[in-house]
């Protein structure tokens, strides 16, 4: 399955606006995360096992039901780009939910900011794709955001930065593989990744034969935040360049610590907070000029 099978987009503008509904559809998707992960009592080892297997259940049912009686052969298509992906789709799994464990939604959220940063530079050295004047400027803004944040803010520890960064870099490398491989099957890809961070945690998970409500959660968390973000994440990087890509998944940034401090009190400090702003207006301003640049050109 490629991105045209969604519709027949063929002018520039109709393929720009759908990578960036695409886009937002999955950053939302996405930013869900810290609030699954606080809804359920469990701990990170038993969150990524759920996330993930319940994922790529969830995925599976979706290829049997498009590829009926070629579902295994539909995986042969991968070759080693989809494998690439696969590996770093399930890092960047496996460093969200273990940075969780020692750092607060919104921080981990801003660190995250920085990838537009990290795709651009992968993309240079990858593709020898340049980035545009508007979104090199945008992403020095939402740098700012971030800088506010790490530099003010008392928030987290070193450790959560850490996997919060690594978890940011293989975004980017994801971002990089959809540009320059538009043609790899999304959902097997994705799939496979689902199932391999699953099957990372689910040696360590405590609590994973919990039923009841957790269950429930944990089922809602793998087909949200895995599925349904990274599969439309993926679709719409194919789309857009990755640095473009880096700036509307860092929609996200916002709204993530908005669930979490509108359900559990999460509140972040008032460094987070501006530092979250600026990230948002920035890819909000930057979403308006690249859409009315693509129609007029």
């Amino acid at each position: 399955m490629t991105v045209t099978s969604f519709a027949p987009v063929t002018t520039a503008a109709g393929r720009h606006r759908l990578g960036v509904a695409l886009l937002v559809i999955g950053a939302v998707a996405w930013s869900t995360g810290g609030f699954f992960a606080r809804l359920i009592d469990a701990d990170s080892w038993t969150l990524l096992a759920g996330r993930g297997l319940f994922g790529a259940s969830g995925i599976l049912l979706l290829i049997v039901w498009r590829e009926r009686g070629a579902t295994l052969q539909s995986f042969g298509r991968l070759g080693w780009p989809g494998l690439a992906l696969v590996l770093a789709s399930a890092f960047s799994m496996t460093c969200f939910v273990a940075s969780l464990g020692f750092t607060t939604v919104a921080h981990i959220y801003i660190v995250y900011a920085t990838g537009p940063f990290v795709a651009a530079g992968l993309a240079w050295l990858a593709l020898r794709e340049a980035p545009s004047m508007s979104a090199l400027v945008t992403g020095a803004v939402a740098l700012v955001g971030v800088v506010i944040m790490l530099g003010l803010s008392r928030e987290g520890g070193w450790i959560g930065d850490v996997l919060a960064f690594g978890m940011t870099l293989a975004m980017a490398v994801m971002m990089v593989i959809g540009r320059s491989h538009s043609d790899l099957p999304v959902l097997q890809a994705t799939c496979l990744a689902s199932l391999l961070s699953g099957a990372i945690g689910l040696p360590f998970a405590g609590h994973f034969a919990a039923g009841g409500s957790d269950l429930l959660f944990l089922a809602l968390f793998g087909l949200t935040n895995s599925a349904i973000g990274v599969v439309f994440f993926t679709y719409g990087s194919q789309l857009l360049p990755p640095i473009e890509t880096g700036l509307l998944s860092v929609l996200e940034v916002p709204l993530g610590p908005v669930w979490v401090w509108l359900a559990f009190g999460e509140t972040p400090s008032a460094a987070t907070i501006v530092g979250g702003l600026v990230v948002f207006v920035a890819v909000v301003i930057h979403i308006i000029v690249g859409a009315s640049r693509v129609e007029s050109g």
